[in-house]
């Protein structure tokens, strides 16, 4: 699956919270390593903020134009899974 995607124009921040170690946030910790670098290739100026916290639960925020917010669960995801997720707020 390709993470080399622009992201829309109406959105202007994107957020993930994970723990690092919990079982739960495996697969988001996984989608960073696997990821990351390759979307914020396609996406040099745009925030992608990664907050890590001791037994928080994973989860992604996306922020878009006027102050709306979106946030999705990301529990016990696989990496691509998490990567479905962006594509889809993303949208």
């Amino acid at each position: 699956m390709s993470t080399a995607f622009k992201f829309t124009s109406g959105l202007r921040e994107l957020r993930i919270h994970l723990c690092q170690k919990s079982p739960a946030s495996k697969g988001v910790r996984d989608f960073i390593e696997k990821y990351y670098v390759d979307l914020k290739t396609s996406n040099p100026r745009f925030p992608i903020l990664i907050r890590e916290c001791s037994g928080v639960q994973p989860k992604l925020w996306a922020r878009y134009e006027f102050g709306k917010e979106q946030c999705v669960p990301l529990q016990d995801l696989s990496a691509e899974d998490v990567l479905n997720k962006l594509q889809k707020v993303a949208k």
